[in-house]
């Protein structure tokens, strides 16, 4: 077991590279954070439920259990922002875990002012420190309730079980109902990146939440895809 030093946020890492959780967890100590280490995929989801840390750096590849099982097992219980690690460039990797919940992911190797730009952004959004107080933050479409300040959507008063980045991605769109949003705007919006044009996380993303909100995946009314530009959340259906 870690010692934990004193700070304002609690990362847990859960990578099996001891030299470089060891240089993560460093960069991040002298950046303010508090961290836990955790090397073995077998006591991760343990890890993470009793910790409960602000925020999950997860590797993909580890010994005894994956990332992808570890984020999959933990996702509707622990609410907090994963940031998920890999070392492959498969794409179907990225799908997979944005799939099981995760709220981002970094290929490895990662500069660590990328990693911590990334994570702070996460935070931001997590503690919904991005709000601004004199923007409306609920959104009603008849049956749909999106609440930014509460992180919470119902639909049909019943609230809608939602990851943290889809609730950010269901934020996004509802509050620009009526306008379509490249997928350039969204992902300034919500990563802070730029879109390369390969990346689909988005429209993974978008897909989960159709159902939830009650769209027909198949034949959406309520978040439309506009070919070649975006997606447009519609006001009234």
């Amino acid at each position: 077991m870690d010692n934990i030093t004193t700070a304002n946020e609690h990362i847990l890492i859960i990578e099996d590279d001891e030299r470089l959780a060891a240089l993560t967890r460093e960069y991040l100590e002298g950046n303010g954070f508090r961290v836990s280490v955790e090397h073995d995929g077998t006591n991760g989801v343990e890890r993470i439920l009793s910790l409960r840390p602000d925020l999950v750096i997860l590797d993909l590849m580890l010994p005894g259990e994956d990332g992808l099982s570890i984020c999959r097992r933990v996702r509707h219980q622990y609410p907090g922002p994963i940031l998920m690690l890999t070392a492959r460039t498969d794409d179907m990797d990225q799908v997979l875990g944005l799939e099981m919940g995760a709220d981002d992911y970094v290929p490895k190797p990662v500069p660590p002012r990328v990693l911590l730009a990334r994570m702070r952004a996460l935070l931001r959004r997590a503690d919904g420190s991005e709000t601004n107080e004199q923007e409306e933050t609920r959104l009603e479409f008849r049956d749909l309730v999106v609440d930014s300040s509460t992180r919470e959507a119902w639909l049909n008063g019943e609230r809608i079980d939602l990851t943290s980045a889809e609730f950010d991605l269901l934020w996004l769109l509802a509050s620009h109902a009526g306008r379509v949003l490249t997928r350039e705007e969204i992902f300034s919006a919500l990563r802070g990146i730029r879109y390369d044009g390969q990346d689909r996380s988005i429209d993974v993303r978008v897909s989960r939440i159709r159902p939830k909100i009650g769209d027909d995946p198949h034949q959406p009314q309520r978040i439309k895809t506009v070919r070649s530009k975006g997606y447009l959340f519609v006001r009234e259906i």
